[in-house]
């Protein structure tokens, strides 16, 4: 028996409603999530999730499934060590197996000042709950032996900081697990439904245009990737976000003992072996916004030189293959989750590469909210009133990839 075949996931579809208490839009990890949270923590059913494509087939099928901690401020710290500890518990709570596996994350320093930044991190990260270590190159050769120290003569390795609780896990089984969970409590999940319009009642969001009619509701939340700035100009709502695209590849396959995920903050890009014994690369975002999903070969050849230089066995592998998605980013790198000023409607958005590592949080958070009608003290910092405010979260360098 394959050891990756599991039992048939139990979805249960069912036709949509003219009306529900709380209507998703996106079925992707956070929109599931929060449905999943409202579901078993508030005991709020009545919700539905619409998905234009299938659940998880946007940028949630198409990220590289790190999950970590380790940020630079500390409200980012609290918030994602929070869904770190959440994945931790989730595989035993669903009763899916989503083949989370901790790693640790190494993150290596090329320069003085990039040492002193990852003595910084780890000072921060310790503080407000994340467990992160600064590490000399002699202990980064005993986490990772593959890691040429010399960094080819070009970038050689200095120091770095090294997060143990990092983690990764499928994302197509967090996904299929939530979604699975959500509909056991009676939560509808409605795939092939595109949102074509906001209904409203004076300045207030009441319910939604559909490809499947009209659903109203009282309240409706944005959970789409990519095209949030649409959805919300539907309410009259602008807002503060830039789509980019975010590429990644996987070579083919290799001996299973690469164990921790390592990335390079001065170089951007980042690498980590998946279940199946592949390699998987990542890096930084494309510097021009875009909705495109098409990769590119400059991409290939950027990326592939920084990983065989720093990780020499990688020049006997091959390009497997290669896929693109898209980012949404705030001016200052960090999240928007809450209330927006328009009665009735709220977002989750601004993910941008890291919004895998915080669907639980995320989804259990937005959940609090829309059950409790308070924003709960954990992401309070990351309203859209901040930048109103000047209250803003610059965390970009935690990004690893910017």
């Amino acid at each position: 028996m394959n050891e990756f075949q599991e039992k048939q996931v139990n979805f249960k579809w069912v036709e949509p409603k003219k009306s529900y208490d709380v209507i998703i839009i996106g079925g992707g990890g956070h929109g599931l999530a929060t449905a999943y949270y409202l579901a078993t923590r508030h005991n709020i059913t009545n919700v539905a999730v619409l998905e234009r494509k299938y659940i998880g087939g946007g940028n949630s099928g198409r990220n590289t499934t790190v999950i970590r901690a380790n940020y630079g401020i500390p409200e980012a710290v609290r918030f994602y060590q929070r869904s770190l500890e959440l994945y931790q518990t989730l595989e035993q709570e669903t009763g899916r197996w989503m083949m989370h596996k901790q790693k640790g994350i190494l993150w290596m320093a090329h320069s003085e000042a990039a040492v002193r930044q990852e003595m910084a991190r780890a000072e921060i990260n310790t503080a407000f709950g994340a467990k992160t270590e600064y590490v000399t190159p002699k202990q980064i050769h005993e986490i990772c032996p593959e890691v040429d120290l010399t960094g080819g003569g070009v970038w050689p390795v200095m120091g770095g900081s090294y997060h143990p609780e990092a983690a990764t896990a499928r994302h197509d089984r967090v996904n299929w697990a939530l979604a699975e969970g959500a509909m056991k409590h009676g939560v509808h999940v409605h795939q092939g439904t595109a949102v074509t319009n906001l209904i409203t009642s004076g300045s207030r969001v009441i319910g939604v245009e559909t490809t499947a009619g009209p659903m109203h509701a009282n309240v409706v939340m944005s959970a789409v990737g990519g095209h949030v700035t649409s959805l919300a100009a539907m309410a009259g709502l602008r807002l503060p976000i830039r789509t980019h695209p975010l590429q990644a590849f996987v070579t083919n396959h290799y001996e299973q003992k690469f164990h921790p995920i390592v990335a390079s903050t001065s170089l951007l890009f980042y690498v980590s072996q998946t279940a199946r014994g592949e390699m998987l690369v990542g890096a930084e975002i494309d510097r021009q916004p875009s909705y495109s999903y098409r990769s590119g070969h400059h991409f290939l050849q950027t990326c592939s030189h920084r990983a065989i230089t720093l990780l020499p066995f990688m020049r006997q592998l091959r390009v497997l293959r290669q896929w693109t998605g898209v980012c949404d980013m705030s001016p200052d790198y960090s999240p928007i989750m809450g209330f927006t000023g328009v009665d009735g409607f709220v977002i989750t958005t601004g993910w941008g590469t890291w919004g895998f590592k915080a669907i639980p949080a995320g989804g259990e958070q937005m959940a609090q909210l829309i059950a409790t009608g308070q924003t709960p003290e954990l992401i309070a910092p990351f309203s859209l009133s901040r930048f109103a405010h000047d209250r803003t979260k610059a965390d970009r360098g935690s990004a690893g990839t910017h």
